[in-house]
């Protein structure tokens, strides 16, 4: 799909009026030419995942009608489902009022493997799957409460058991 010759996705940033009261999409990229995204489930509400967007992942994104996202450690533009075949299929996409943060909802693709959908590489259904304890106790350590019980499916059948050194 291309757009004419004339045609410009994002505007250039004139004024606040313009950024926050009008119809124009001019997007506000950081330093490093990348503006957040949250994604959600288009059905049940549920934050999948939290990626960066640059400019090129974000007009794929709206040309395709699917999620694309820069990885910042693999530092290279990464379409959701490349290698896991879990796409994500964009429902609608909102930006907030000063335009600098996405709100990404979507469908998943089920795996072709037999697992159910889902959005993060460790096996889970949401990469949110650990809540963070308030007001623990300030002699223990903070200790991460499981919200997802079970895997959605097995990671090491679909990336294998290499390890990522760059995540850590």
């Amino acid at each position: 799909m291309s757009a004419p010759k004339n045609f410009r996705l994002f505007e250039d940033r004139t004024s606040v009026l313009q950024v926050e009261e009008s119809d124009q999409f001019a997007p506000k990229f950081d330093a490093n030419g990348l503006i957040p995204c949250v994604t959600m489930h288009a059905a049940t509400r549920e934050v999948l995942m939290f990626a960066m967007m640059n400019r090129e992942a974000l007009q794929l994104t709206i040309e395709t009608g699917l999620a694309h996202y820069w990885s910042r450690s693999r530092e290279r533009l990464w379409k959701k489902g490349e290698s896991s075949g879990m796409v994500q299929n964009v429902e609608r996409l909102l930006i907030d009022d000063d335009q600098d943060c996405i709100v990404m909802e979507v469908r998943l693709t089920p795996p072709t493997f037999g697992g159910e959908a889902a959005s993060c590489h460790v096996g889970y259904r949401s990469c949110f799957y650990r809540e963070i304890p308030l007001r623990p106790d300030p002699n223990a350590p903070v200790c991460l409460k499981f919200v997802e019980h079970e895997k959605a499916f097995d990671p090491l059948a679909i990336y294998g058991d290499a390890p990522n050194p760059t995540r850590l």
